[in-house]
Parts: structure tokens; sequence; C-alpha cells
């Protein structure tokens, strides 16, 4: 009875492993592509031995009760040494001759496949982490393949491989730094899309062997920019001169900039993604017009866009600069008021950009100038009665961006607001930042227990912008270099510098982003090229650009450079002699602005 139950049950295991790695190899299941096989059969495999091998011992310790758990023991200790099969079974073939006859043959058949596939897979199990070796021969295989190189695994780095692999079916990620004490699903993830995992840092795998016609994208992500920092020049050092490579280094950090821009590259393209900038970026550029959409209309016949920034760290100071140029448009006033716990925050944030935030300007409306107003609360707790109540006295607020440094703080705050807000009878739109994926997934649709909906927009989780659309291939990256170029007007040598220069980059990215809005908000001639401007249309484009662009180099941290007798520019002081209202320009630049805010379409 004992050897029938004992093969049946072994039966039962081993089937079911055929199983799993059948169902396996056809589901399009992405977390069951994640599980490594040898960790799920391999233990199935130790499991069906102990079973198999107990009967045995069992007879060879008499089978007196007391026996039962002794052979139960000699059954798992035998089993552990997987590798040595033969061993294992001996006891097996001794005692066979006493299992029922019908089932003897059978049972030799299961005992001998065991024999066979056990040690098999547990050198698969052992193998799988030998991962330099088995990457390199993958490497070598992947020689006529495009291939995107990380120097870390980590979640963001994870997100955006695998959307270039969905994309690129050909080409092959590669992740270097990955320890076994790596996070599981970190690993399975990778392997989900044939990932190639090393252990060796980045900066210690040869790429030099790969095919120099096929392109090699470098990518350093770690959380520690300095990290980022030391491997890119490395990486600049070991590649510069190679065709057909590109570096990307994701860093927030000036000192970044000014090591990077100061380097010799070669023929290595190297670009610095600023995370926080990028990100207030490509919102503005897909869903920026929302702005103007929800304005208020005032008694003046202009259209009032009432901002609210809660939080001003890395992403509300951001978003608080890009407001006050991007919301430069004919027939709309905008109006920005933020909130922080610290109490510094005016001070802090007037010192990084003292003539945005001038009295001369702020809240001054002069014709063909900026046009803002700008005012900022400090030292206020987001969680108390008296944020509460300043802003229930924004009595005309049309949007609101939440970003207070974690996703639970954001979501309960936005959510807080929307109930102030509703309250006051009015709707803003609500956008707060939420870095979880998997977070904005099941919030994005919430309702509460009445179904009525929050309504409440998230950006900026890892999915959605780590992404090829975003960070390689930017659709408004093309449309900011082709305004570069317009800008240069020709001079090759100077359109070299929107990859080199981080100032020429941010200032036509930033004009890019604003020229969506005006084709959005019908200014006429907006979808026009330079060319075909009509002198009404030529001085209304000229004087926004030229509106949006003083209000850009302030946030930026300029300064007009003196007197208009003596009106100089010197970037290194962030001094600059246009900064002045549109009718104070030259003919000459006056022409630059509508070079660089015309349509720059391909003509058909």
């Amino acid at each position: 009875m004992v050897w029938t139950v004992c093969f049946a049950l072994a039966l039962l295991l081993l089937i079911s492993a055929c199983a799993f790695t059948l169902v396996r190899a056809v589901s399009k299941n992405k977390n069951l592509k994640r599980i490594n096989p040898f960790r799920v059969i391999t233990p199935i495999f130790f499991v069906a031995s102990v079973i198999l091998t107990f009967p045995a011992f069992l007879e060879e310790n008499s089978g007196e009760t007391a026996e039962v758990a002794r052979a139960f023991v000699f059954s798992v200790r035998k089993a552990i040494r997987l590798v040595g099969a033969d061993e294992i079974y001996q006891t097996v073939f001794k005692f066979i001759g006493l299992a029922p006859e019908f089932l003897r043959d059978f049972y030799q058949i299961l005992v001998l496949a065991l024999q066979f596939f056990t040690p098999l897979f547990s050198f698969g199990l052992v193998l799988s982490f030998f991962k330099n070796f088995t990457a390199y021969i993958r490497l070598l295989l992947s020689f006529y393949r495009d291939i995107y190189v990380f120097a870390d695994l980590n979640e963001k780095a994870l997100a955006l491989a695998d959307d270039l692999i969905k994309n690129h079916k050909k080409a092959r990620a590669v992740f270097a730094g990955v320890s076994e004490k790596e996070d599981s699903e970190l690993i399975a993830g990778a392997r989900y899309f044939g990932a190639i995992l090393f252990k060796k840092d980045i900066t210690a795998i040869n790429f030099r062997l790969h095919s120099k016609k096929k392109s090699i994208y470098f990518f350093a992500m770690d959380d520690d920019e300095i990290t980022n920092v030391n491997r890119s020049l490395d990486l600049i050092s070991e590649y510069n001169n190679r065709e057909n490579t590109h570096l990307y280094i994701f860093s927030t950090d000036v000192q970044s900039e000014l090591i990077l821009s100061g380097r010799e590259r070669g023929a290595m393209k190297v670009r610095r993604i600023d995370e926080v900038r990028s990100l207030i970026s490509h919102f503005l550029y897909e869903e920026g017009e929302t702005l103007f959409e929800s304005a208020r209309p005032t008694e003046s016949g202009e259209k009032q866009i009432s901002a609210v920034i809660v939080g001003l760290g890395k992403r509300g100071t951001e978003m608080l600069k890009a407001l006050s140029w991007y919301c430069q448009m004919d027939g709309y006033r905008v109006k920005i008021q933020a909130f922080d716990s610290d109490k510094n925050a005016f001070e802090r944030f007037s010192a990084s950009c003292p003539e945005l935030m001038s009295e001369k300007y702020n809240g001054v409306f002069v014709a063909g100038e900026a046009q803002y107003d700008i005012s900022i609360e400090p030292n206020v707790d987001v969680t108390t009665k008296r944020f509460s109540e300043l802003f229930m006295r924004i009595t005309d607020a049309t949007y609101v961006f939440v970003s207070l440094g974690s996703d639970e703080r954001n979501v309960k705050t936005a959510v807080t607001l929307r109930m102030l807000s509703e309250r006051m009878g009015i709707k803003p739109i609500i956008t707060a930042v939420v870095g979880s994926s998997d977070t904005k997934a099941v919030i994005r649709s919430a309702r509460n227990f009445a179904g009525q909906p929050y309504n409440i927009n998230y950006i900026g989780d890892t999915e959605s912008f780590y992404s090829e659309r975003v960070i390689l291939d930017s659709s408004a990256e093309e449309d900011a270099f082709k305004r570069h170029c317009a800008y240069c007007d020709g001079d090759k040598d100077k359109e070299e510098d929107f990859w080199r220069y981080e100032y020429g980059y941010r200032s036509s990215m930033a004009s890019a982003v604003h020229a969506v809005a005006r084709i959005k908000c019908g200014i006429a001639g907006a979808e026009k090229r330079e060319n075909e401007l009509t002198d009404s249309e030529r001085v209304t484009i000229e004087t926004i650009e030229h509106r949006r662009w003083n209000a850009y180099m302030r946030a930026e941290g300029y300064i007009y450079s003196g007197s208009p007798e003596r009106a100089s520019r010197n970037d290194l002081a962030k001094m600059h002699n246009n900064l002045v209202e549109y009718s104070s320009l030259s003919d000459e630049d006056k022409r630059k602005d509508s070079r660089v805010a015309a349509s720059v379409t391909e003509e058909e």
C-alpha cells in the first residue's frame, strides 16, 4: 500500500512539473514568464525523490512505528544529495522486489527518470548563478543586435528596458551590477524579456567587441548621482570614439552638467536627463492645454489661470518656474500661489529667481513684458487647519499641483483638496505626483462610497515616465532641435551646442512646449512657418514669444544686465541685455523670436 501511494504522489508531482513547464512556455502571462523554472522544478524533483525513496528506507528500517520517522529522515537526507543520484536510489533498487508486482516496472522507470533528470535540473539551478560566464556568451550571440546597457537593475531601469524591448524586438537589454541579493522580482522582470545579467560593474564589461555597425545605448540610472557621474566619465573615456554610441546620464545635480559639458566626447552622443525637468516639460507638452481650457473668464474679457502649488520640493519648484513662462499667452492672465512647510521657502525661491520675484515684474502688467502674479506662503503644514483656511480663500482656483515627497502624502492631500474645492463649489484640475505605477493603476479611477469620482490626475509613475517615447524619442525634443537650428540660422557649429550645452537644449525645449499651447489657444499665425506670417501675425507671435522668453530666463535665474546705455550679456553672471519689453528690442532680435516661435513642421 505504501509503495502504491508513494508512487502515485511522486508521479503526480512530476506531471505537475511537466505541466508547469508547458504552460509557462506557451503562456503570455507576464508574471508567469518571470518565474525561473529551475526554482520551481528542482524543489518538485526533490520532494518526489523523498516520496519515492521513502518506502525502501521504511523496509530497510524494519517498518516499526518508531522507525517511520527515521526512514523519512533518511529519505530527506539522501534527496538533498541530488547530484549523487546513483547513491540516492541504491536502497530503492535493493528493496524494489517488495513492491506490488504490477507496480515494479513502472516504479523502476520513474526512479530511473528521476535519477537522470534530477542532476540536470540541480545543475541548472547552480548554473543560473554563474551570471558573468553565461552573460558573456549571450552578449557574444547578440553581436549583430542593438543593445541597451543599464548600469543598475532597479525599477526605473527595468521599466525603460521593458518598453525599449517591446518596441525593438531584435534588440537586447543588458543589466550590470546584478547581485544574488537583488530583488527577485526585478531579476524575474529582466528575465521576462530576455535581458542579459552581469554581476560586474558596467565599467568592467568589455563592449568593444560588439559590432561597430550596431548601436550601444548606455544608461546611468543609479539613485546615487555621484555614482552616475563617475560611471559616465569612465564610459566616455572608454567609448568616446565609437560611432553609434549613446550615453544617457540621469541626474538633477548641476555638478553633473558642469562635469559633462567640459568633457571631450568624440563620436559619442551624451545627454543628461534631468528627471524633474523632463517630467514637467513632458506633462506640459502633452497635457498643458488643459490649464488654458479650465481658465475662468474675467470682467476684463481675459481668462484667469489660477494655479495652486502644494509643496516646493524639486518638482513643485520646477512646476512653479514652468507655469510662469508657460502661461504667457494673449487673452490670459496667470496667478500662482504656492505653499511649503519650509519657513524660508519664499527667500529660497527668490534667491534662485531674483528678477522673477522682483516687485518690478511680479504682479506688474506691462505690454510686451512677462505678466504673472506669484505669491509663496512659507511655513505651512498641509495637515493643519491653517492650510485649509488659506486654500479656501482661493475661490477661483483652476489648477492644483501636489508634490510633497511621498505618494501617500500626495494622494491624501489631493483628496483633501478635492473635498475643500467641493465645499467652495469649484472644480479645479488637480494633479498629484505618484511614483508607483501599481498605485496609480489602482487609484486613478477611484470613487467614494456614493460613486462620486475624485477626478484627480496622477503623473510621474515609473511605467509611464521611463519609456522610449519620453526618454529617447521625445517628439518635444525633436521639435526643440528644429527650433534651435532655426535660431542658429544655418550655423552648424552652434547647432551642435544643442547636444553639448544644456542652455540651448533647455531653452529650445521650453519654446517647443509653448508652441503647442499657442496652437491649442488659437493664436493667429501659430501654425504657420516663419516666411508665411503676415505682419500682424508676426508681431503677435514675436510678442508672445518674447514674453515667454523673459519669464523663462528669469525663472532660470537671469537678470537684466544694466541700464539701456550699458546693456551687455554675461552668461556666467546670468545677465542678459534683452530682458526688456518687446518694443525695446532691435528688429534683428525681434526676428529671432519669430524664427524660433514659428511652426517648424516640414513642408510637403
